[in-house]
């Protein structure tokens, strides 16, 4: 993976490719290192696509002790990282707009921490909040094709 030299930039991002899950990590650490508290990634790509090791790199990044997994059940786990604290959400089991609202995604979203929210694509009017869109796709000869847009 080369971080300093990513793949054909597309308007407002950068495409990277990582051969392995300790990779994908690395790229997640390195993009953590640069938010501010208060910003929200959404995190988009099909099952298996390695949004949840993406995430595990950003809390590292972060500075996050723990082991983080995927909140597929809980929906949102929260993280004291060193410099921020993380809230992990996971919108796979949510569908429509009444369980999104008792979600309490508001008070999380607009938070003085750091949001990631796998399955970022089901956030209606995400795009507006976010600091970033990571969208991560299983790469035809292996390995993941990610790219990161910079959302402001």
């Amino acid at each position: 993976m080369s971080l300093e030299n990513p793949l054909p930039r597309p308007p407002g991002g950068a495409i990277f490719h990582t051969e392995s899950p300790e990779e994908t990590v690395a790229l997640g650490e390195r993009l953590a290192a640069d938010l501010p508290p208060g910003s929200v990634v959404l995190l988009v790509g099909p099952l298996g696509a390695g949004k949840t090791v993406l995430a595990q790199g950003m809390a590292r990044g972060i500075g996050v002790a723990e082991r983080v997994i995927s909140p597929t059940y809980t929906i949102v786990s929260e993280y004291q990282g060193g410099r921020s604290l993380l809230s992990h959400v996971d919108l796979y089991r949510i569908e429509g707009r009444d369980q999104m609202e008792n979600l309490g995604l508001e008070d999380i979203l607009r938070g003085e921490g750091i949001t990631l929210v796998e399955w970022g694509e089901k956030l209606e009017g995400g795009a507006a909040l976010a600091r970033l869109r990571v969208t991560l796709s299983i790469a035809p000869g292996g390995g993941r094709d990610i790219l990161v847009e910079d959302l402001g």
